[in-house]
């Protein structure tokens, strides 16, 4: 199959990760790499063997042996690039979430509709075991006709930077625009709306918290102004319901893991587990999701190309699988997300027109 060539542009702790991915497949090959931090980048350039840096992502968009850029920047920054890189003629493959604003995401996907190009978003929960088994039991129709589900994530102590990791940019407004929710969230709810069938969102209410303890001077040199944890209830079309909690620090044990409910079965997902009633008896069931997950890849020769967000990025751009609509997904957590922190500010329900409506953008002007 043809290479296809890639520009990183973000070669922080999320561009390592993503080259490392890359690393793997023999269908990627890095180009060339844009980061502000010069001695950085020349450094990541060496490790990974790649021929070409630059500390202006633009000089990097104009290269014409480029087909596809990877975005690995803070979350305001991914709109201003995103759209950059369409324009320029390159195909997006961007970190998540998809921005920092609902209207900015709205702003990415219709330019990559009017440049043709192709744009894909980081959603690493819809190739894992869990979300295929789950994905394959709904398509045959095993949980009947669904009607709620629940999207959980939780960390006890796992703020950015005050607690212990990670820089304090994860955790100011200006440059990441959201806490739990965009950057831990945004996996859980998409993996929901994905197995759900991206379902019309209709209605949103929801309330963010900072309420438990921190290292005072880390605070005060985070500028920490972000949710640590958020919950939220979403209305869809047709009676469907999801309910929301993401936590970066709560004074709990743990969470149960998501879950989807129907009229027929139930699926949790973290352990993974089937629920039902068999002959008028309640049944929990299990499933050995790592042989099937071997059988599969013997038997269907594209397998490999859900096992990673790469993966299916390259596949998807190489014509050998449809490119799952990741930009979509990603634009209707956007939509939730960004309708929690409203309905918080307002203090009431809101309906999808208002976010849009009410949604400002926070991308930095480059």
């Amino acid at each position: 199959m043809q290479k296809i060539r890639i520009g990183m542009i973000g070669v922080g702790q999320i561009g390592k990760s993503h080259l490392r991915h890359y690393a793997e497949i023999d269908g990627a090959e890095i180009v060339a790499a844009a980061d502000i931090n010069e001695a950085e980048v020349k450094r990541v350039a060496e490790q990974f063997s790649i021929p070409h840096t630059y500390t202006d992502f633009r000089q990097l968009l104009q290269r014409d042996d480029i087909d596809a850029v990877d975005v690995c920047l803070h979350n305001n920054f991914h709109a201003p690039v995103t759209i950059a890189a369409l324009e320029a003629g390159k195909h997006v493959y961007c970190e998540k979430p998809m921005a920092g604003a609902y209207v900015d995401a709205v702003a990415m996907r219709e330019t990559a509709r009017a440049c043709g190009k192709r744009l894909s978003i980081q959603l690493a929960t819809l190739y894992s075991k869990e979300t295929k088994v789950a994905k394959k039991l709904i398509n045959e129709g095993r949980l009947g006709r669904i009607y709620h589900a629940r999207s959980t994530g939780f960390r006890r102590r796992g703020r950015p930077y005050v607690d212990g990791y990670g820089t304090a940019s994860f955790v100011q407004k200006a440059v990441a625009a959201g806490g739990a929710l965009y950057d831990m969230g945004v996996y859980h709810i998409a993996q929901m709306l994905y197995l759900l069938g991206l379902p019309n969102v209709e209605r949103i209410s929801g309330k963010v918290y900072q309420e438990t303890g921190m290292d005072a001077r880390r605070r005060e040199i985070s500028g920490f102004d972000v949710e640590e944890l958020g919950v939220g209830f979403v209305k869809f079309d047709g009676g469907l319901t999801l309910d929301i909690i993401e936590s970066w620090a709560i004074h709990l044990g743990g969470f149960e893991g998501s879950s989807i409910v129907g009229s027929e079965g139930g699926i949790r997902l973290e352990p993974f587990s089937f629920h039902t009633t068999f002959s008028d008896v309640e049944m929990n069931a299990t499933f050995e999701l790592d042989s099937v997950d071997w059988r599969w890849h013997q038997l269907d020769e594209t397998q490999d190309a859900y096992d990673s967000p790469q993966r299916h990025w390259i596949a998807a751009l190489q014509g050998r699988v449809e490119l799952l609509p990741t930009a979509e997904i990603a634009l209707a957590t956007m939509l939730i997300s960004e309708g929690i922190y409203l309905s918080d500010r307002l203090g009431r329900e809101v309906s999808r027109e208002e976010v849009l409506e009410m949604s400002q953008s926070t991308a930095v002007k480059l």
